[in-house]
């Protein structure tokens, strides 16, 4: 058997088993539940020729390939295939701890590289997972070896994220990404309306990348050089999409007749090659695309030009050799029983052999089992335990931000402790020196590639000096926070990837972090640890006004799965939360952090932090379990639970009402989301919330009022902790224009409100 014959044997069982493993999925695994399980056979067809080949014959253990959500059986059959996955899995596809939905790096029992369930998304993380990678490589032995590659579908370049990352200035200089492109003309409920392909051809070109086109296959081709063939090439390719795909479903006569009678006066000579062509041929001809012909794969994939990234745009059909293909609705369409037993019987499959691996010794099974050897990856080593600090001594006093405090805080970490602060890196989507990073950046330089010479070096009015060397530490990504997160999630994933452990920490303006959710929450499910720091926020950045002062972003530190939110109040506090939160990356059971800092002045000594080293040490436990009181009463008939920017309005009102006879209690709310986790954790009788014990203890319940620089209910379940009465101050309109107590007092969250507040509860 010849090595084609043999990729093609290959190829036909991956068809067979991606098939099998959604359809064992509907029609034959119990479903009690009656909900449809659902999967993708005709997006998975589409691609089974492009991941056999670059499977079988051009993957090597230092590549990486992101898979298109929608193929992962065909992942899984190949993994199988090369004995990456135990057969007890093919019957599993999306149940309890069986076959994810989507590929997943974190929950898939086989290899995965990438996790990709959502759709644009995972397109892009080679491009970081390739950056990140390199940072890595500049400061350790890690060798720089191995191509990233995106199996995407042609529907997810409408994702704008893929835009974004594309025109990123960095990625022209990555020659080890190679994207190709499954290019079915079809996406989930019809066929794309306009043949976009010629326009992604020339933006990828202006980009800098290599263009490869895999269109017609060598069928096809045989076609045009026969008398007429120019014309039919013409013809086929001024079609629109919606027509080609029509031409799919036609039996012969009536392709015959829409292929010339619909033809424009110019297209004559289509006569000529189509009367001389028979019905079987024809038939075969028309769905001949070179993204189902094993040949021409190969060689697409031997022309890569590794000194930059290259794209390559294979034609396919959508549902190909299955009955659905190339029908404009058959993205989750499911064969039947009746169909799959003709599937089988076409390739050759019987029920007892369903399931079934190529023997060994067969030429299938010796191409597996080399390629299976070509692909086994050393194990990832275990990273060195790094010594974390829990303070770096500096004691903060006068009037500070909480946002200043993370430039002072990287800094004081530099000095004192250069080694740990070595593995820090930093990424902002050009807003450095507005986030207060100007002085660490100025210390550790930009990181690039390649050396640059700064230009500004010499000026003496250039404050932030862009000293730009593969050693630099800190990253400027353009004005894109789909692309900051992409990033931080690979570089939080590198202690995992090649044992190379590193504390990214990402800073953004904290309105944006919205336009940013779904790419990072994708990325902390996908394994990528990190810290993420929203600042400024809220409408304590008075004078900016609207969009720019964020109301949501507290909900977000309390609901994003897998990260830990808190929204400091002081400086030492961001201190104590940051080393904290660097103590949980790159590690197995860790979690990403989510900061939101304020560029509200605060006098320091407001938090009265203790010097005695044992109620020091107590203070800092309780600010990074969630929160402290910050004011005791005797006997209190009130208490003010407040976080972040609006604290010393909770101390201005705490006074007032003392003096009008009215005892507060103020609390200092470090952390929303720990709290809540603690009382549910209580609710559920689990866990030891000790510090609802300690914050908010049941002796000690009053009516209570919440205060934040923030969307009211982040802090309405507090009342519940000991089912008290409660006011929720907080902002719930756009921002608006002013100096800080206007606008404090236009929301309500101003001292005066909060006294109103807290008379007319006891009233």
């Amino acid at each position: 058997m010849t090595g084609r014959s043999t990729l093609e044997e290959i190829d036909r069982r991956v068809l067979w088993l991606s098939t099998a493993i959604v359809d064992h999925a509907n029609r034959v695994r119990p479903n009690p539940g009656g909900i449809k399980v659902g999967g993708h056979q005709a997006s998975s067809a589409s691609m089974t020729s492009l991941m056999t080949t670059l499977w079988m014959r051009h993957l090597r253990a230092t590549d990486r390939v992101s898979v298109k959500p929608h193929a992962s059986p065909v992942l899984h059959a190949i993994n199988y295939l090369l004995g990456d996955l135990d057969p007890a899995y093919l019957t599993t596809l999306r149940s309890w701890s069986g076959l994810q939905s989507y590929p997943s790096r974190a929950k898939d029992p086989d290899q995965v590289d990438y996790s990709t369930g959502s759709v644009g998304i995972g397109a892009t993380a080679p491009i970081w997972g390739a950056i990140a990678r390199r940072f890595v490589a500049d400061r350790s032995d890690l060798p720089l070896e191995g191509r990233q590659y995106s199996l995407l579908g042609d529907a997810e370049l409408d994702e704008g994220a893929v835009w974004e990352a594309l025109l990123d200035p960095q990625v022209s200089t990555l020659g080890e990404l190679v994207w190709i492109v499954d290019l079915n003309r079809q996406s989930l409920d019809r066929v794309v309306p306009h043949a976009s392909s010629r326009r992604y051809v020339d933006m990828f070109r202006a980009l800098g990348w290599q263009v490869i086109t895999l269109k017609y296959g060598r069928v096809l081709q045989r076609l045009f050089a026969l008398p007429g063939g120019t014309a039919l090439k013409d013809r086929i390719d001024e079609m629109t999409n919606a027509e080609y795909q029509r031409l799919l479903r036609c039996e012969p006569a009536e392709l015959r007749r829409r292929l010339v009678e619909d033809a424009e006066p110019r297209h004559s000579d289509v006569f000529r090659v189509v009367s001389a062509t028979d019905d079987e041929t024809l038939v075969a001809a028309i769905r001949n695309l070179a993204g189902h012909d094993l040949e021409l794969i190969d060689q697409a994939l031997r022309d890569i030009d590794d000194g930059r990234p290259t794209v390559i745009f294979a034609y396919t059909i959508k549902g190909f050799r299955l009955p659905s293909e190339g029908h404009p609705q058959n993205h989750s369409r499911l064969l039947d029983g009746a169909q799959m037993e003709a599937l089988a019987r076409e390739l050759g499959v019987t029920p007892d052999t369903w399931w079934d691996r190529f023997p060994s010794g067969t030429p299938a099974g010796d191409l597996c089992a080399a390629a299976r050897e070509r692909l086994v990856r050393p194990p990832v080593p275990v990273p060195a335990p790094i010594r974390i600090p829990t303070e770096v001594g500096r004691r903060p006093s006068g009037v500070a931000t909480t946002q200043s405090a993370l430039g002072r805080v990287l800094l004081d970490l530099s000095r004192e402790d250069p080694d740990l602060a070595s593995r820090v890196v930093t990424i902002s989507p050009d807003v450095s020196s507005s986030t207060n990073l100007g002085g660490w950046l100025n210390k550790v330089g930009v990181w690039a590639p390649r050396e640059s010479k700064d230009w500004f070096g010499d000026d003496g009015e250039t404050l932030l000096h862009w000293r730009e060397s593969p050693s630099g530490q800190h990253i400027e990504l353009g004005i894109a926070e789909t692309n900051l997160v992409g990033l931080l999630g690979e570089l939080g994933s590198t202690w995992s990837r090649w044992g190379q452990r590193l504390f990214p920490i990402g800073v953004v303006y904290d309105p944006f972090v919205e336009r940013a959710l779904e790419p990072w929450s994708f990325g902390i499910y996908a394994g990528g640890q990190s810290i993420l720091i929203g600042t400024p926020s809220g409408v304590s950045l008075a004078p900016e006004g609207g969009a720019h002062q964020s109301i949501k972003t507290p909900s977000i530190a309390i609901e994003q799965p897998g990260c830990v939110g808190y929204e400091p109040a002081f400086a030492q506090e961001v201190e104590w939360i940051l080393l904290a939160a660097m103590s949980r990356l790159g590690v197995p059971d860790g979690s990403s952090t989510y900061l939101r800092l304020s560029t509200r002045p605060v006098r320091q000594a407001l938090a009265e932090t203790p010097d005695d080293p044992v109620a020091r040490e107590r203070r800092r436990r309780l600010v990074l379990a969630g929160g402290y009181r910050l004011r005791a009463s005797a006997k209190p008939a009130l208490t003010i639970a407040a976080m972040g920017a609006t604290v010393p309005e909770a101390v201005i009102a705490a006074e007032r009402l003392h003096q009008q006879g009215v005892e507060t209690d103020v609390v200092c709310v470090t952390s929303a989301d720990l709290l809540l986790r603690a009382f549910r954790s209580r609710a559920r009788g689990g866990g030891d919330p000790w510090i609802l014990d300690q914050v908010f203890p049941s002796h000690r319940a009053t009516t209570l009022i919440t205060l934040l620089d923030g969307h009211p209910h982040a802090l309405a379940f507090l009342a519940a902790i000991n089912g008290v009465r409660s006011a929720l101050l907080g902002v719930s309109e756009f921002g608006q224009s002013g100096d800080l107590a206007d606008v404090y007092a236009h929301h309500g969250i101003d001292a005066g409100s909060v006294v109103k507040a807290g008379l007319d509860l006891l009233a």
